[in-house]
């Protein structure tokens, strides 16, 4: 061994001493938070984990970024060979992996390949920040860091790359089974200039740049948005193997519960909090925010980079309380701070629409909505805080708890006015059912609404399906109330429905609101349902495909649709197929995409609550998702959802566009052309 081997030896210690004191840190932080399991269905993991870690597939729906980041991503797999080979020969010289033999060619080759990708990619990356100005990439007090670190990836990989092009000059002979296609003929160039003194100094310059600079940036690290570079391959791992459509029930009974949702940041679970360290600041998630983009305060990516902060900031102190030491005056300042307030901010909180959109592309798994929603809880439950936007919620509430109905001057005895004259039976009349239609508040009692209800029973009728409905004994499922924070008012509504459909052994519900679909499909079932729920569109879907509801192939008029995706439906529960194939089923209609559509598709401003408040700040969400569907040119919007048809009718009339463009449901839009088939006949 040489000097060199010893002073190596020396710094290597030193770093991964340092680097494990930090790590210990950031898991004594995750260990404050409250527990969830992410641990099981551990095939699903693994495989989640290839596909979105590894195989990065979420940051490919970016075709221009994602390509470059995966670049180097795949690059820098790659030469953790190359790492790891560095410290071998730190520690003795000579030693490397050429006993690998034939798979240590494979590795050198890869290697020279992905020095230039990587190189080109940290280019490309400085020239999109820099030049270009990606507006999400714009970060305040970020410009220079991320600077920093590309030019840092850049010396890391360009010394690997001289000092593997040099060995052979340097030392003679290269290793047996090392093939450098790449650094080999253009560092032998360099040779050749610098002669054998200044290629051994080259070569020396370049390997302790790389070991120093690969040292360096790992305890830089845990202190820094870069953190991802770690946690990013388990976030993906723990995240949610199903899409994230059921929110977290509440205990209200559980001995010693004192607070309800998150107060602060030890009440997030510790996936939560190392969402926090795992967030790379691309800004993937703000960028289709529905509420950002239309000029609202609420930013995903620092709602996130907030809990992270206020983790850092408190954690310590939390940690210094428990071990019994006193707080300084400073301290007990920061320690008393509140995370809605001094971190977040309750309008941001506010606005958002729950649409997913964040979490679809965020390429680590982060889950922003639960996070939201859990801060809005602790402001409904906790404190009765209410912004201007969300100041009619305590009426909404009351209308609820009244009525079982968000909206005000029904009363609960009309709920199935809507169905009087067209032979309906409820479930207390009949109780012998194929499937229960479940209308919802807006099926039954908004006027435009109710026209769907009434055109999907028909289409039921059409079909011979005995179905019923259950009229007065419906209650309001308790979306509004869970996704707005008063998850006491949505689990009351949901242990009495649940009663009600045990009293008729329900077996089978199919429901026109999306909204309604997805609590009773996934949210349902954490207070003991059993059932099987479909939305009225697969629903549809499934009476064509078995021949009971037949449609002619002769086309009776050619007209043009456009279809909006509802988030419920798509994002949140992954079906953009059955409504697509119940529109292409119809003859004569010709669908027309628009630009953002099925998971990339905007929201309509109506989920989260947002149907309830005032929208007062920026553009209208619903206006910009309107004329981005008026772009198409179609005749027809079809929609699938009753918040989406009350939002973009509303777009349509803003535009002035109601006497050449009509809003239906999907179920309308079949009703209408089996009657006119029934005519042409």
């Amino acid at each position: 061994m040489h000097l060199q081997n010893y002073i190596f030896i020396l710094i290597l210690l030193l770093a991964l001493g340092l680097f494990v004191k930090s790590s210990l840190r950031l898991i004594s932080y995750l260990k404050l938070a409250k527990y969830t399991d992410r641990f099981s269905n551990l095939g699903a993991r693994l495989k989640q984990t290839l596909v979105v870690g590894f195989g990065q597939s979420k940051i490919l729906r970016d075709k221009s970024a994602g390509p470059i980041h995966a670049m180097i991503f795949w690059g820098f797999l790659v030469l953790m060979s190359s790492a790891a080979e560095m410290i071998l020969e730190g520690l003795h010289e000579g030693w490397s992996f050429n006993f690998l033999g034939p798979v240590y060619s494979v590795l050198t080759v890869l290697t020279d390949v992905f020095c230039v990708l990587i190189i080109i990619g940290t280019f490309m990356s400085l020239y999109r920040r820099y030049v270009k100005r990606v507006k999400r990439l714009q970060v305040e007090g970020e410009r220079l860091e991320a600077g920093l670190i590309l030019v840092t990836i850049f010396l890391i990989v360009s010394a690997l790359f001289v000092q593997n092009g040099l060995r052979q000059p340097v030392f003679g002979a290269d290793f047996s089974w090392a093939v450098r296609p790449l650094s080999g003929p253009i560092l032998g160039l360099l040779s050749s200039v610098l002669g054998e003194g200044g290629s051994a100094v080259m070569f020396s310059i370049a390997w302790w740049m790389h070991a120093v600079l690969i040292l360096g940036f790992l305890n830089y690290l845990p202190f820094s948005k870069h953190l991802h570079v770690l946690t990013s391959i388990p976030n993906v791992f723990f995240g949610p193997i199903e899409p994230t459509n059921a929110l977290e029930k509440i205990d209200f009974e559980e001995e010693g519960a004192e607070k309800f949702g998150i107060v602060d940041f030890e009440d997030f679970t510790w996936k939560t909090i190392l969402d926090g360290y795992t967030c790379t600041h691309c800004g993937r998630c703000t960028s289709v925010c529905p509420a950002n983009q239309t000029g609202k305060v609420l930013d995903p990516r620092a709602i996130i980079v907030a809990i992270n902060e206020r983790t850092m900031d408190k954690a310590p102190l939390l940690i210094k309380q428990k071990n019994g030491d006193q707080l300084t005056a400073e301290e007990q300042v920061t320690f008393d701070k509140k995370l809605v307030g001094d971190y977040v901010s309750a309008e941001a909180l506010w606005a958002c629409t729950t649409c997913g959109a964040c979490m679809t592309e965020c390429p680590v798994n982060i889950e922003h909505v639960p996070a939201i929603v859990g801060m809005r809880r602790s402001m409904v439950m906790m404190d009765s805080a209410f912004t201007d936007e969300s100041a009619l919620l305590p009426d909404v509430y009351g209308n609820m708890e009244t009525n079982s109905v968000p909206w005000g001057g029904f009363g609960h005895a009309d709920r199935a006015q809507w169905a009087d004259g067209l032979g309906i039976k409820t479930a207390a009349e009949d109780s012998n059912m194929e499937v229960l239609f479940w209308v919802g508040c807006a099926g039954s009692y908004d006027d435009r609404s109710k026209k769907i209800s009434v055109a999907f029973s028909e289409l039921m009728k059409i079909a011979g399906v005995e179905f019923r409905i259950l009229g007065t004994e419906e209650n309001c499922n308790g979306d509004v109330a869970r996704r707005t924070g008063n998850e006491y008012l949505a689990g009351s509504l949901t242990k009495t429905n649940i009663e009600t459909f045990n009293k008729y052994g329900i077996q089978k519900i199919v429901a026109t609101c999306p909204h309604c679909f997805n609590t009773l499909k996934n949210e349902y079932p954490q207070f003991g349902a059993k059932f099987e729920v479909v939305h009225h569109t697969q629903f549809i879907k499934e009476l064509i495909d078995s021949g009971r509801l037949k449609i002619k192939k002769e086309s009776v008029s050619e007209f043009t649709v456009t279809y909006h995706d509802s988030c419920y439906l798509g994002r949140y529960n992954d079906e953009f197929e059955a409504p697509r194939a119940t529109l292409n089923s119809i003859p004569g209609l010709n669908v027309l995409e628009p630009a953002r559509n099925s998971d990339k598709g905007l929201c309509c401003g109506a989920g989260g609550g947002r149907m309830f408040m005032e929208e007062t700040v920026g553009e209208r969400v619903n206006i910009v998702r309107t004329n981005e569907l008026l772009e198409t040119g179609a005749t027809t919007i079809a929609v699938n959802c009753p918040f989406c048809t009350t939002m973009i009718t509303d777009g349509v009339k803003a535009a002035d566009a109601g006497d050449r463009v009509a809003v239906k449901d999907i179920s309308e839009i079949l009703l209408d052309s089996v009657r006119s088939q029934f005519v042409a006949s």
